[in-house]
């Protein structure tokens, strides 16, 4: 009786979640984030490839979106300045979307009007700017969800979110390029422009996030400030026994996925897909497993708890990496095509549901965009330095090889999460004694209770 008394409780519960009109708004800003991704990602570098630039210069454009990466260094700005333009009156969150956002839509509508071919300098170095502005925009949305809901509405808020950027993914990855065919790329890519000029009218419907103000700047100059808006949210998480570990970690995650990741556009291209298989494969189907993967994540962390989740996952998608190697002995087969990107998709989501659950659970009340933004810029790390030089060694090793080598570089972090889970297998907990949390009961903004069990969820990892 009691079971099935707890059971009804959390029916009730789940069925409020749903109800509630924010979770289509998360949905809706999980749009915004995800379109701009596929811009200086899998559809810039397919563009290049069919512009016949080579494997050495297609993966360096990972570096374009460093700004992903280096998020942290200008988080605090977000977090303790009003938005200029008068655009504060509309509170911290929104005032800062609204004035970054319309100068997003602008620049997708610059790279539309692009030109692989001709002038493939001025394209690269346009997709650099939207990463900049995307990566900023995240920001804001990844702060607006931690301070917006409650820890029990976390997994729901994270859940919309991801729905609605895979969706954006689908539209401004395999929705555009096979649009291309028609259309031309520049027909094809500037309604994606205009669905993220509907970004401010999505911020003005948002509520601004019920939380106390931004702490005030330190008086006495640029090196008080600086510890308050940098130094102490890094200091909070340094402080906690594992850091280190967990922030190499957290850095090394997805290293194999990097690597693999990045030379997906010319890998297609040279074993002589087309567009439209290309299309084909990264579409609805790798959409759907991608949104089972991340059920699937969630299900594994709610059974398994937090660590033993994220082990099992990375073994997972480390796993699913072998069907590459596959796919490049056996070049022009369509099924094979379809199998390796739907299991690498269902793999990537089970794995991506747990990491990013776990970057959440690492942050703090007063420091939540900062903290997030430093976490979710470690874990594209790897894509944005190794995942650069990637088209060297593709070029160097061959397809195969290359492959089996990317499958072999997830191992470390894997072998990582064990020796936290060893060595610190509660988690580490919070440093401070007004926060005297672990990673398995997070702190949340605006909430001053701990919750011992049930992890939120995260944003988006770059």
């Amino acid at each position: 009786m009691e079971t099935v008394a707890r059971r009804g409780a959390e029916a009730r519960v789940g069925g409020r979640l749903l109800a509630d009109r924010r979770l289509a708004l998360m949905l809706a800003y999980g749009v915004l984030s995800g379109l701009p991704l596929a811009l200086s990602g899998f559809t810039l570098r397919q563009w290049l490839s069919e512009a016949h630039l080579s494997l050495a210069i297609t993966g360096l454009t990972a570096n374009v979106g460093l700004a992903y990466t280096l998020k942290f260094l200008w988080a605090p700005i977000l977090d303790r300045t009003r938005a200029p333009l008068g655009l504060g009156r509309f509170g911290r969150r929104r005032g800062w979307l609204l004035a970054v956002q319309p100068i997003l839509a602008l620049a997708a509508a610059g790279l539309a009007l692009g030109d692989a071919a001709a002038a493939p300098g001025r394209l690269i170095a346009t997709a650099a700017v939207i990463a900049f502005l995307s990566a900023t925009q995240d920001i804001l949305i990844d702060a607006w969800r931690i301070e917006t809901f409650a820890e029990r509405a976390q997994g729901a808020a994270n859940a919309a979110y991801v729905w609605g950027y895979r969706l954006a993914m689908l539209m401004s990855g395999a929705g555009v390029i096979a649009l291309a065919g028609p259309l031309g790329w520049h027909g094809a890519l500037l309604p994606v422009a205009g669905v993220l000029a509907a970004g401010p009218l999505l911020t003005l419907l948002a509520p601004e996030p019920p939380v106390a103000a931004p702490a005030q700047a330190a008086a006495g100059g640029v090196r008080q400030r600086l510890t308050g808006a940098v130094l102490d949210p890094l200091r909070d998480l340094l402080r906690r026994p594992g850091a280190w570990a967990i922030l190499l970690y957290v850095g090394t995650f997805k290293l194999g996925e990097a690597m693999a990741g990045v030379m997906l556009a010319p890998f297609f291209h040279d074993l002589g897909f087309n567009r439209a298989a290309v299309a084909a494969a990264i579409g609805p189907f790798s959409l759907a497993a991608t949104i089972a993967g991340y059920a699937g994540g969630a299900a594994a962390v709610a059974r398994l708890g937090l660590a033993r989740a994220l082990i099992l996952t990375g073994f997972c998608q480390m796993g699913a990496m072998a069907m590459y190697v596959l796919l490049a002995l056996a070049p022009g087969q369509h099924p094979l095509l379809y199998a390796t990107v739907v299991l690498e998709a269902l793999a990537e989501g089970v794995a991506d549901a747990a990491f990013l659950t776990y970057l959440s659970s690492l942050c703090t009340a007063s420091h939540t965009a900062t903290q997030f933004a430093l976490l979710s810029s470690l874990a594209p790390l790897a894509l944005r330095t190794v995942g650069g030089l990637s088209g060297f060694a593709a070029a160097g090793l061959g397809w195969p090889a290359f492959y089996a080598l990317a499958m072999a570089a997830s191992l470390p972090a894997m072998l990582l999460m064990l020796l936290i889970q060893r060595r610190w297998p509660s988690g580490p907990d919070r440093a401070t004694p007004r926060a005297e949390t672990s990673l398995a009961s997070p702190r949340r903004a605006g909430h001053v209770e701990t919750v011992p069990a049930g992890p939120g969820g995260g944003g988006r990892n770059g």
